[in-house]
């Protein structure tokens, strides 16, 4: 199955005269990308009557890739490549060598600054079309402007503040107009938001989703002649039925340094020498509630696609990869985490599966 790593160089082969690369896509010179969080594919087909426009479009599935999180997936639409290149491997990640996380959806770390380039340096797709003369824009809520994770994922966009639907709806229109060849992408994260308070399927999170295919709707109108809109996610959703507390298992941190990752996919930076009772410990207390595995399994096994050696450091000594909807994490340390119905991050099809829906005008 293709995943979301094909978008960008389907859509750059839609402006360069190269074909539709893997996805197939048919040339257009005006391309609107709207980025719904959290709108898994399985989430959508099991809702149509309360998402008919989408629904009615949903023809083609992509993976979403590992972790299936905001930051891993937006980095990976944006440059094209999975998450073991861009080195964005889940929400919180180690500073290789300096024994502390960076926060990789709020940009915070303890100790010094992480620069964005530096952290996440292959070259966006972005920065691939602005050489065929394509001007790329961003159209998403203000406060994400100038940020870390917009600075690693989405160099090369002119970024449009847009909190309002009408100032997104707005926003694409004029974007898609300001130029002769033009790649707009329109990102919603209030569904995810929502999910993640209530669930996916309850009624606010239903309603959220009317909310999302209204926008679809007004921004396939939005389209001026020969544009194209896709529709797609970052990831799905779960509904936590199992909680592992870290806290009521003070087994599972012994020798180990720092607790990455997110609740549903686990790095463990384990203290030196500790890895292999780190990873014997996690199998025999979780069992068949997560796939255990030591930093080369899961690179051997393709977890997160090729990997960059440079980035081997990032990747936990161990990885815990969450079954069912069992989630791993600590009532004290991450009590918003903790407290939270829906999540995501791990291999299940709700999490994994996206849409990528095609509207033409």
């Amino acid at each position: 199955m293709a995943t979301l790593a094909d978008i960008a160089g389907s859509v750059h082969a839609t402006f360069d005269g190269t074909g539709g690369g893997t996805l197939g896509l048919d040339p257009a010179e005006k391309v609107c990308l709207f980025i719904v969080d959290g709108m898994g594919a399985d989430l959508l087909a099991a809702h149509p009557s309360r998402a008919p426009f989408l629904a009615s479009a949903l023809s083609r599935v992509l993976t979403a890739g590992l972790p299936s999180s905001t930051p891993t997936s937006l980095a990976t639409i944006g440059t094209g490549v999975l998450s073991g290149n861009h080195g964005m491997l889940g929400i919180t990640v180690a500073v290789p060598g300096e024994n502390r996380l960076l926060n990789c959806l709020r940009w915070q770390t303890d100790g010094p600054p992480v620069d964005p380039v530096t952290w996440q340096p292959v070259d966006t797709v972005f920065q691939r079309l602005a050489r065929f003369d394509v001007a790329s824009s961003y159209v998403a809520p203000a406060a994400f402007d100038g940020t870390g994770l917009t600075e690693a994922v989405y160099r090369g966009v002119r970024y449009v503040p847009a909190d309002t639907l009408d100032e997104r709806v707005a926003g694409v229109h004029a974007a898609l107009r300001a130029s002769r060849k033009a790649y707009v992408t329109c990102y919603y994260g209030e569904l995810d938001a929502m999910g993640h308070m209530t669930g996916w399927g309850s009624p606010e999170w239903l309603d959220q989703l009317s909310v999302v295919d209204g926008l679809a709707e007004r921004l396939a109108a939005a389209l001026p002649p020969g544009g194209v809109l896709y529709v797609t996610a970052d990831h799905g959703m779960i509904n936590a039925t199992d909680k592992v507390d870290l806290d009521r298992h003070p087994e599972l941190t012994e020798g180990v340094a720092l607790v990455g990752g997110e609740a549903r996919l686990r790095h463990l930076y384990t203290v030196p020498g500790a890895a292999g009772a780190v990873l014997q410990t996690w199998r025999s207390v979780l069992g068949d509630r997560a796939r255990v595995a030591t930093r080369e399994e899961a690179i051997d096994a393709g977890w997160f696609g090729p990997v960059d050696p440079a980035l081997l450091g990032r990747v936990g000594d161990v990885v815990a990869v969450a079954e069912g909807e069992c989630v791993i994490a600590s009532s004290r340390a991450e009590p918003l985490e903790w407290s939270m119905t829906g999540y995501h991050g791990s291999v299940t099809p709700a999490e994994q599966n996206v849409p990528f829906l095609e509207i033409r005008r």
